[in-house]
């Protein structure tokens, strides 16, 4: 769950240009819009969730398998919060089989965090092309993703606390849909400017 003490601390540290790029959004966290969901006991909104995002701990155990073999375990997990988006689960390297991360092709940049590069899960006889990504080099203050992995839950089996995560709507963004979250979120048909 969303931790509001550390979020005022990590929002605190945004830069200039973290606070003008979140200008530009129609949505940032502050006040939910009329069609989002409203949450129930133990749930959050993307809606209440920061831009710029947030990052904080989560202590659930994650897993993840693919071709039936387990890649990472660990209850040392980064979650990103952001608005409009089901949480991004952040895993550390070290908690992984960290040779069934294969270098991919290309790289992308997002306004927050910086360069991502990709990776390609080999495991289990299967092969998910650019299935996950890390940041080498953060931005501040996203500095603790150093040396973490997200992975797209499309074609994974992720767990966290027990519970199967579903994958975010629409193939682009890596966002991880678990009970307590309620949307809508951005990704499918007609979210284009959320």
């Amino acid at each position: 769950m969303m931790h509001t003490s550390h979020t005022s601390t990590f929002t605190q540290r945004m830069s200039t240009r973290h606070r003008l790029a979140a200008a530009l959004w129609t949505f940032t966290g502050r006040e939910r819009p009329p069609f989002a969901h409203e949450p129930g006991p133990g749930q959050e909104s993307v809606w209440d969730y920061p831009r710029p995002p947030a990052l904080v701990p989560d202590t659930r155990e994650v897993i993840v398998r693919v071709g039936g073999v387990e890649i990472a375990r660990t209850t040392r997990a980064l979650r990103l919060l952001e608005t409009a988006s089901p949480p991004s689960f952040y895993l550390p390297f070290a908690d992984t089989q960290r040779d069934a991360f294969v270098p991919a092709a290309g790289s992308s940049h997002c306004e927050w965090k910086g360069a991502a590069r990709y990776w390609t899960i080999v495991a289990g006889g299967v092969r998910l092309e650019r299935a996950a990504w890390s940041y080498d080099r953060p931005d501040a203050p996203y500095e603790a993703l150093r040396d973490h992995v997200a992975l797209y839950a499309t074609h994974a089996e992720c767990t966290v606390g027990g519970e199967r995560v579903q994958p975010q709507d629409g193939g682009f963004y890596g966002g991880w849909v678990t009970p307590e979250v309620v949307g809508p979120w951005k990704g499918g048909a007609g979210t284009g400017g959320w």
